[in-house]
């Protein structure tokens, strides 16, 4: 039986590589977008199995009616991806308060508003699979990725809660997390004004920047079709190679600086000092 599928963000990036993947397998796809004429060639070659969606995810109202408009259109919901998003890049020191907030309203709230939406209509037909869309960036923090780190880390935290919420009423959550790919990412990202201070620190991280590999985007589509197929599909899975060779030494940092410092631990606990 084909799948529902609700995606936002699904212009372009792995949003769209989403809607191509189902589109094209079978499924029917409510596709949202600031603007729908990107979906436009999608509508052309797939007819009624997509219902392109003219959606500001900041909106919870807006948000609200997109998702009910979804499940009447189409009678039930399968598949609910929060996509939507754009980075933030700057030293912390750089970041104003109205980027960081934007940031958050876009990456947090607007995944947020979508979930809680859908989570009345999956909580009903006792089914349903929820794909947040984070980044390597929401587990391992580089300089100058503070404000986006920040945002998708608490898309990481909110997706952990969520998954043991929903699950006695037959609804899973997955978070995905990928490394850099050759999308239009950097070209949606804000930047904050750089600071003459962190000139050093900014063409150093820059640098390691420009080392990373940037993989084709064609095998994402594909690959999210055998998570959301799976009978136990991960609560967490990387896309691409790279966040596998990061974060393993992040989480190894973590646990060696908790276990040198247990003894004081210990007498936090106690009070004593």
């Amino acid at each position: 039986m084909s799948k529902i599928w609700f995606i936002t963000g699904s212009s372009r990036g792995f949003g769209r590589r989403f809607a191509e993947a189902a589109l094209l397998r079978g499924d029917k796809v409510a596709a949202t977008a600031r603007n729908t004429d990107s979906l436009a060639d999608l509508l052309v070659a797939h007819g009624d199995a997509i219902l392109p969606l003219s959606l500001d995810v900041t909106d919870k109202t807006a948000v609200t009616e997109a998702v009910k408009r979804a499940h009447e259109h189409f009678g039930r919901l399968d598949v609910v991806v929060n996509n939507a998003g754009y980075g933030l890049f700057g030293m912390v020191e750089e970041l104003t308060e109205e980027n960081v907030r934007a940031q958050f309203d876009t990456n947090v709230f607007g995944t947020l508003w979508v979930t809680q939406a859908a989570l009345p209509y999956l909580r009903a037909q006792g089914s349903g699979h929820i794909i947040n869309v984070s980044s390597l960036l929401g587990l391992a923090a580089f300089p100058m990725t503070g404000g986006y780190t920040a945002a998708k880390a608490a898309v990481e935290g909110l997706s952990d809660s969520l998954a043991q919420e929903v699950t006695g009423f037959g609804i899973k959550v997955t978070v995905v997390e990928p490394g850099p790919f050759g999308t239009e990412f950097g070209t949606s990202s804000a930047f904050s004004e750089p600071l003459a201070a962190y000139d050093g620190v900014r063409e150093a991280a820059n640098a390691g920047f420009a080392t990373m590999p940037s993989p084709d985007p064609a095998g994402v589509g594909p690959a999210l079709l055998k998570v959301v197929d799976a009978d136990n599909p991960p609560a967490r899975v990387f896309f691409g190679t790279l966040p596998l060779q990061v974060v393993p030494q992040v989480y190894a940092d973590r646990l060696k600086g908790w276990q040198e410092w247990a003894e004081l631990s210990a007498e936090a606990e106690a009070g004593q000092g």
